[in-house]
């Protein structure tokens, strides 16, 4: 199993109510495995999840990137604007 810490950034912290979780995924996971876990445990989250960008280790991330052990994970919205 691979320990990773989960950062939610705005609307995503105001849906799970915590700034900061850590987690255990099995290894091989992805950042959709982990979307769909953090959906069934926070299920106000689970629309949120498909708008919000996310990063792993600082890098931006898409669905099918595996996440390694002892990863950050962060959640933040979409800036628009001009």
């Amino acid at each position: 199993m691979n320990q990773i810490t989960v950062l939610f950034f705005a609307t995503m912290r105001d849906h799970t109510g915590v700034k900061r979780i850590t987690l255990e995924l099995p290894e091989g996971s992805t950042l959709a495995d982990l979307k769909a876990l953090i959906g069934e445990k926070y299920p106000r989250a689970q629309g949120a999840l498909q708008a919000t960008l996310a990063s792993i280790n600082r890098e931006f991330a898409v669905d099918e990137d595996v996440i390694p052990d002892g990863a950050e994970v962060a959640f933040f919205p979409q800036v628009s604007g001009g």
